[in-house]
């Protein structure tokens, strides 16, 4: 059996295959005259909790999955309805709580920008990626560049011009679905090599009976803390809760409280590090930021609500560094495919 390695950087991707008896390591005013293309320094230093610490702070006030029992995709529709209801508590946040990430914010944790950024010799942002002990072992459905990109070329258009040196795109071939965690920082369980070896076997078990997933994008919100969300519904294919919950089955020794809802289908686009860049007139204490906000996440939604997409990879994941799905970090990864074995889906 072949599995993907997968080594991330700040300077990119390099993915080869692998046998297993090798070492794998690893409204909105009009936008300014001019801006970059990509960001830059982030001058002076601003509250900041990247990627995954940022979505668990807004994520955690929901429910959390635990034990929960299957969740059947189709039949009377009560999950569509319970993810619509979800998102529409996601997209109340930033007027319920405002820009937090402007003001500090509310985390459970201050990093200043430069505990975790570093400015590179080009003037880019890179991040100052920490070893994560013990690794996160994620399983999370993988979303191909090939949608990744479209997505991520209309969040560009809207906020570069006024975030080009404090905001993080996520990385288009890493964007990804969290579904489940073997092992997270709120519970760690170490897991010795064939401990791990066993896991991925289950795990590719549970991937031969689930379908690739057709869904479409229900919404893109921003919140309080600065994270920009895709959130996704389902139209065909094995439904998350379902994915979940067999996930949870084949991986008993798995934390017994995970960190979202089991009916969430959800994509970070990007991160926001500090304040827009705004035309003078525009920067007075009575500007109303979450107004502003707004406006530019309506703008993301007219260009990309009801894109669709189809997901037919899940990922195990070793995460060596902090958040490295999320900051480039350096990771080790086994591809599999969604195999839909009509035993495992009869239901599906």
């Amino acid at each position: 059996m072949n599995f993907t390695h997968m080594e991330t950087t700040g300077h990119g991707t390099r993915i080869k295959q692998q046998s297993p008896n090798q070492t794998l390591m690893a409204m909105a005013p009009r936008p300014p005259s001019s801006c970059s293309a990509r960001p830059r320094s982030p001058g002076a230093a601003v509250w900041f909790l990247p990627a995954a610490a940022l979505l668990l702070v807004v994520l955690l006030r929901w429910q959390r999955m635990g034990s929960y029992p299957p969740v059947s995709p189709r039949g009377s529709g009560s999950v569509p309805a319970r993810r619509a209801e979800l998102y529409s508590k996601m997209a109340r946040d930033l007027d319920e709580r405002g820009a937090a990430f402007l003001r500090g914010g509310e985390t459970s944790q201050s990093l200043t920008l430069s505990d975790l950024f570093d400015t590179g010799d080009d003037g880019a942002i890179v991040p100052r990626l920490k070893a994560a002990d013990p690794p996160v072992r994620a399983n999370v459905l993988h979303l191909d560049p090939e949608f990744a990109t479209v997505i991520s070329k209309a969040v560009k258009e809207v906020f570069l011009p006024y975030f080009d040196q404090v905001i993080w795109f996520q990385n288009t071939s890493m964007y990804h679905f969290s579904m489940f965690h073997a092992s997270h920082h709120l519970e760690p369980i170490v897991a010795t090599d064939a401990e791990i070896e066993a896991e991925v076997e289950a795990v590719k078990r549970v991937t031969q009976t689930v379908c690739p997933l057709k869904i479409v994008l229900d919404r893109v919100v921003l919140t309080s803390t600065g994270v920009l969300l895709g959130l996704w519904q389902v139209e065909s294919g094995t439904d998350p809760g379902e994915i979940r919950s067999r996930l949870r089955e084949a991986l008993p020794r798995a934390p017994q409280k995970q960190l979202y809802d089991p009916v969430l289908l959800h994509t970070s686009f990007a991160r926001i590090l500090g304040h827009p860049k705004l035309p003078e007139e525009q920067s007075a204490p009575s500007f109303d930021h979450v107004k502003f906000f707004h406006g530019l996440v309506a703008q993301v939604n007219e260009k990309i609500h009801g894109f669709q997409a189809t997901v037919s990879e899940l990922w195990y994941v070793e995460e060596y560094d902090v958040l490295a799905l999320a900051l480039n970090g350096k990771m080790k990864v086994w591809r599999l495919h969604l195999g839909c074995n009509r035993q495992g889906n009869e239901n599906s």
